[in-house]
């Protein structure tokens, strides 16, 4: 019963704090003079809006995919104390199979290929 008071305490505090916050940052009115980069007091020798190529974006998103997946291994092999030698290689051969599928079906689909 009291971890159902802690866990309803903390929803109601947390809530409580997001009201107040979201009261208490007004959003103010944003105008050019605001929106725009300050260089010292000069005006911008470019445009602060500079296009942002795709390919560094289909890498990153790539990259932490990958890396979720590489973090999921990290508890399997703690799992090997609990489980026998089988169950465990079965398990590791299925999700290496599956994150070598998914590489070569970015590598199929040009993913991997930087633009020239």
């Amino acid at each position: 019963m009291s971890i159902f008071f802690a866990s309803s305490f903390i929803l109601i505090l947390t809530s409580i704090l997001i009201i107040i916050s979201s009261i208490i940052s007004k959003k103010s009115f944003m105008d050019r003079e605001k929106s725009s980069p300050f260089e010292c007091g000069f005006d911008p020798k470019s445009s602060p809006r500079l296009s942002f190529s795709i390919q560094f974006f289909l890498i990153a998103v790539i990259f932490l995919i990958f890396d979720v997946e590489i973090t999921l291994l990290i508890p399997i092999i703690m799992v090997l104390k609990i489980t026998n030698l089988v169950q465990f290689f079965s398990i590791m051969t299925f999700f290496i199979m599956v994150l070598l599928g998914g590489l070569y079906h970015e590598w199929s689909q040009g993913a991997l290929n930087w633009a020239q």
